[in-house]
């Protein structure tokens, strides 16, 4: 009998959790207003984007193809991001009518990290000048597009030049702090997890990582004034609860494991829409 205790997770077994946690979570998401699917789903479902942050980074640290990997995350995120700004812009006609439509913009976000994390390890080999690059460049970008892209097209009400700029900052050039789903909080968390992967006790990026997030979330938390007790806690800003996926990360075991590697690409955008379009089915059924 298998025992996770004597042989632990592989990185599929990782994944294959991530994404029943994730779907569940998604229940929750697109069809909330039916007032049907218990919180519990979304409880459940902040063990998700952890544990797939977790398996992204290490499949970067262990890809012998490192632009073949980023390229598959790279072109799905360009695609689902250029059609939530189709939502924004011209497919009004999709949106449901309580004006709901989806963001899921996590592979944006790692599309980000992984510029990002081939910066730090271009800094370790010494190649200072671009590592640096790669690492600045992305987490200031969102600044650079405000100042010299946005603020000067509204100023002039560029509207062509306005539309043109957030087709590309929700597509082909993403920014961490416009993501929704994920952001810059995901891309901070993906870089502890790697630079604290160098350590010799693996384990130690796990423990860091969650000090982080716990830590990150109850500054939020105080800073928003927001009462640390169980109705905020439990029902209005959960995302501290993807800690406790830390207790999944600890079981692993460092191998990749078996299974289907496109599944993981192509399902996440695949139920996104499927689920929404249920969803919107529902909701016209409902009215």
């Amino acid at each position: 009998m298998f025992s996770i205790r004597e042989k632990g997770l592989t990185g599929f077994n990782l994944k294959y959790l991530a994404l029943a946690f994730m779907v569940l979570d998604h229940i929750h998401y697109f069809f909330e207003f039916t007032g049907k699917v218990p919180i519990v789903f979304s409880w459940i479902g902040r063990l998700a984007a952890p544990l797939f942050l977790f398996c992204f980074v290490e499949g970067f640290i262990h890809t012998h193809d490192r632009k073949k990997y980023f390229l598959k995350i790279y072109l799905i995120s360009v695609g689902m991001g250029a059609i939530q700004f189709g939502f924004y812009n011209v497919l009004s006609f999709a949106v449901r009518g309580d004006g709901f439509f989806p963001k899921n913009g996590m592979l944006s976000t790692f599309a980000i990290l992984f510029v990002v994390m081939q910066g730090i390890d271009w800094i370790r080999e010494k190649k200072f000048v671009r590592g640096i690059i790669a690492v600045v460049v992305p987490l200031i970008l969102p600044f650079i597009m405000y100042y010299l892209v946005f603020a000067p097209f509204v100023a002039t009400e560029n509207k062509i030049g306005l539309f043109l700029a957030n087709l590309v900052s929700l597509s082909v050039l993403p920014l961490h702090s416009a993501i929704v789903d994920g952001g810059t909080v995901t891309v901070l968390e993906g870089m502890i997890l790697l630079i604290f992967s160098y350590c010799k006790n693996k384990n130690i990026r796990i423990y860091a990582w969650a000090a982080f997030t716990f830590l990150l979330n109850t500054a939020v938390l105080l800073l928003a004034g927001m009462p640390l007790n169980a109705e905020t806690l439990f029902f209005k800003a959960y995302e501290w609860m993807g800690v406790f996926a830390m207790f999944l990360m600890l079981y692993y075991n460092g191998e990749y494991g078996k299974g289907n590697a496109k599944l993981f690409y192509w399902f996440y955008p695949v139920h996104v829409y499927v689920l929404y379009g249920v969803s919107i089915l529902l909701y016209m059924v409902m009215q």
